[in-house]
């Protein structure tokens, strides 16, 4: 028996030391809940890519006939028709996880995604979840709530950073120990003013609320087409250096979100600076939607390749494989204790 155990140690460290990526922010499913099964993903990921944290799209694209015709939509760009959200994505999502054997859960950590953020009985969606699937998820997100073209298409909507039903959420997420990843854009598409992001000091406020959530920022607040503020990484590095931010990180995915952060030597020695200032706090996430190929699916990790080319080793490491570690194996243990003392 002990040779056996040490045969598996020994497995188990060579695989480890082959990771090269931990990925904090995938979708399985896309806006249509179509996606490859995780078994079928696991193939992308080879040996490499160590953990991922996984979820669905908890928004749903109608539709309309009266809209597109017999032209299906499959994402939130190719219709006017509305979003609505999606619950039965989380039971997708935890029939997924426990289809496979123990060793390929390991590499995964699902995330409840199917409430309404301005619903107040949106935390009772995420407890319920919890009880009906417990020693599945990690974490609650990616969830949205500004977001350029979305927020004015999802009913009901859009969602509000000053709603009470988002701070119960966030509130039950640290009682519980739920990451919690939010997209919110730090501000509005085409802003008059962009020296005051539309949304920075409210996003701000809701951290302040909630010193006891660990919070992810999607994408440091930008979109596609919500550019960086003016400043945007003196803006993030007084966050960052402040206590009264200490729980909060950044997730730097979306291929989209990459172009501003490479988009040239000036921009990539910014962002390197930062993180660099600040390797505990910054996470990497692919953002891929339902990926088919191992290309598609690594398309973000690519584009950064100027990014983790100007990272110290130290930081390197962190932003793509530590730091998730750390978050993921602390939120594991913290839910996993309050589903045995809430049966």
């Amino acid at each position: 028996m002990a040779v056996v155990c040490t045969v598996h140690s020994a497995g188990a460290q060579a695989a480890a030391n082959r990771v090269t990526l931990n990925d904090t922010h995938f979708h399985l499913t896309n806006y249509v809940q179509r996606g490859p099964t995780l078994q079928q993903f696991l193939k992308l990921m080879g040996d490499t890519i160590g953990r991922v944290a996984v979820f669905g799209i908890p928004l749903q694209q109608e539709w309309m006939h009266s809209v597109t015709g017999d032209d299906a939509p499959t994402y939130y760009l190719h219709s006017d028709a509305p979003l609505y959200y999606y619950s039965f994505v989380d039971a997708v999502i935890a029939s997924e996880y426990l289809s496979l054997s123990a060793a390929d859960r390991a590499r995964f950590d699902p995330m409840i995604t199917g409430f309404n953020p301005g619903d107040m009985y949106g935390v009772d969606h995420i407890r319920r979840v919890l009880r009906m699937y417990p020693g599945v998820f990690s974490g609650i997100g990616e969830f949205t709530i500004h977001k350029e073209f979305v927020g004015e298409k999802t009913r009901p909507g859009p969602a509000s950073l000053m709603d009470p039903a988002l701070d119960s959420i966030l509130s039950f997420a640290g009682e519980a120990g739920l990451i919690a990843l939010v997209h919110n854009d730090m501000d509005v598409p085409f802003p008059a003013d962009t020296a005051k992001p539309a949304y920075l000091e409210e996003m701000k406020a809701v951290v302040r609320r909630h010193p006891n959530t660990t919070i992810i920022w999607a994408h440091t607040g930008v979109g596609r087409i919500v550019r960086p503020v003016r400043n945007h990484a003196l803006v993030l590095a007084a966050m960052l250096s402040d206590p009264a931010f200490e729980h909060l990180y950044f997730d730097i995915s979306w291929d989209v979100v990459a172009k501003y952060l490479v988009a040239s030597p000036e921009t990539i020695r910014i962002a390197a600076d930062l993180i660099n200032r600040y390797p505990d706090r910054f996470l990497f996430g692919t953002d891929a939607v339902a990926p088919t190929d191992a290309a598609s699916y690594l398309t973000t990790d690519t584009l950064y390749g100027p990014l983790w080319a100007a990272l110290t080793p130290d930081a390197r490491a962190k932003v793509r494989v530590g730091n998730y570690e750390r978050l993921f194996d602390a939120a594991r243990r913290s839910v996993r204790a309050w589903e045995a003392a809430h049966p």
